[in-house]
């Protein structure tokens, strides 16, 4: 299953980010800082990005997206919204 972000470069993802749009992402193959960008990105522009699957990411990574983000991340476990095609 595609995403908003199969295909798109974190700085896509941050200028659509800032365009006030809210998105949900897997985060495979996405690094830390990627997802603190782009969590900022939706804290500036007041939208929201959802997290699908937090596997192998540590509490302290967990913790630098969510403060990027101040109350525009959501984690979830990647199997919550996925309806196979």
């Amino acid at each position: 299953m595609s995403t908003i972000a199969t295909g798109r470069t974190t700085e896509d993802l941050v200028r659509i980010a800032l365009s006030g749009a809210s998105f949900w992402i897997k985060p495979t193959g996405r690094t830390t800082d990627d997802l603190v960008r782009i969590a900022a990105a939706m804290r500036q522009s007041g939208g929201q990005l959802t997290v699908l699957g937090t596997v192998g990411r540590t509490t302290e990574d967990l913790i630098r997206i969510g403060s990027a983000g101040k109350g525009h991340v959501t984690f979830a476990p990647s199997k919550a919204f996925f309806v196979e095609d």
